[in-house]
């Protein structure tokens, strides 16, 4: 019981803390300031926040442009739910 919880817990936490990121990077590249690498973002949608990811880069309007963004992030989703789906069961 308690793995499912945490299990669901990580991955929002992970997506909340990606859409955030997202979200002031797209602030910082509108003020130029420092920004948040490209690397950081994609690491972050591969850990498991691909859902904050995608939300964040189509409501803050981030890096709808770049191919590594548009395709990378729902592909990333797809084997993130795919993984679940088959693995979840099996692991607890």
């Amino acid at each position: 019981m308690y793995g499912k919880i945490l299990i669901a817990a990580y991955f929002i936490i992970v997506s909340v803390i990606t859409f955030a990121c997202f979200g002031i990077d797209k602030w910082k590249a509108a003020n130029h300031k420092w920004r948040i690498s490209e690397a950081t973002l994609i690491g972050l949608c591969v850990v498991g926040g691909a859902v904050g990811g995608l939300a964040g880069m189509y409501l803050f309007h981030h890096k709808t442009k770049k191919p590594l963004f548009f395709i990378g992030i729902p592909l990333i989703l797809i084997v993130q739910t795919a993984c679940i789906i088959f693995l979840y069961p099996k692991i607890l």
